[in-house]
């Protein structure tokens, strides 16, 4: 499943190519989504201008006027296909993992706008498109996530409250959405290795330093990541030819075996399994 920087790359491509722009129409061909497309959908978003495009967690927000939004979630497999009119590009995917072109099946929605498409494939369809109408109920709708990483609530103070007799492993935590919101199982072994805490290590037993370590290293992870186009699953290219690259700089993600990176550390990468998520972290500088 896609994690905050993948989404924050699909966000920016697509920004590039429909904010200000008129939807003309939304074509569904399959509406059994995670969630069944709404049947009025194209009704109320034809011919409406784009305000807004973001990001909000892992999620996709696309504005229009009189208040009414559009929520994209990829899921596990689903990805964002442009197609140009005029223009038979072999890159079609917005997104960051799977074919880098437009596959015959599964392509469940279509938004045509003028001289281009955006097409939402999605083979597993555990994604999903909602309309949302009203500012209160789009602030409702995410009201049970946990702060952005980059937001300014995401501090000490917040976190040494939340951890608090908190009886919960710190994995657990780090990917629990309503401690903070964007963030999965590749991003959390990875700001745990370079804050070297155990992930099996109680939240509640969190030390100060250690919080400021977890707020420090979430931040330069994931700016790193978005800053390399995220993650890059199964040869991944842009429509701009551009290959997410964060992968080749994983300290323990799928890095089993392998020696740890944390300065003047001589241990080993191995994998542990906790709530049957794969977890990846060293056997010494985080024991």
């Amino acid at each position: 499943m896609p994690e905050l920087p993948e989404v924050e790359v699909v966000k920016q491509s697509l920004e590039k190519y429909i904010l200000n722009k008129k939807l003309l129409k939304i074509i569904v061909k399959n509406k059994r989504l995670r969630y069944p497309v709404p049947d009025n959908i194209s009704k109320k978003l034809a011919n409406l201008k784009i305000n807004i495009v973001k990001r909000i967690s892992k999620y996709l927000v696309i504005g229009f006027k009189n208040e009414l939004f559009l929520i994209i979630h990829l899921g596990m497999s689903g990805t964002l296909h442009l197609i140009r009119t005029r223009n038979n590009s072999q890159n079609t995917n917005l997104s960051f993992y799977h074919s880098k072109n437009l596959p015959k099946k599964h392509n469940h929605v279509l938004f045509n706008f003028n001289n281009f498409s955006i097409i939402f494939n999605d083979p597993r369809r555990f994604g999903f498109i909602k309309l949302i109408i009203g500012n209160i109920n789009l602030k409702n709708y995410f009201s049970k996530l946990g702060p952005e990483p980059f937001d300014k609530n995401f501090n000490f103070k917040y976190i040494k409250e939340y951890f608090f007799k908190k009886n919960k492993n710190i994995k657990n935590t780090i990917i629990d959405q309503k401690f903070i919101s964007g963030i999965g199982n590749i991003y959390a072994s990875e700001i745990l290795n370079y804050s070297k805490i155990n992930p099996f290590k109680n939240s509640g037993k969190i030390s100060n330093n250690e919080i400021e370590k977890i707020i420090f290293y979430t931040k330069k992870v994931l700016k790193l990541s978005i800053k390399r186009g995220g993650t890059t699953i199964n040869n991944f290219l842009s429509i701009n030819g551009r290959q997410g690259s964060y992968q080749k700089e994983f300290r323990v993600y799928d890095k089993e075996n392998k020696s740890c990176k944390n300065k003047l550390c001589l241990g080993t990468i191995i994998k542990v399994n906790i709530s049957n998520r794969s977890t990846y972290m060293c056997n010494i500088c985080q024991k």
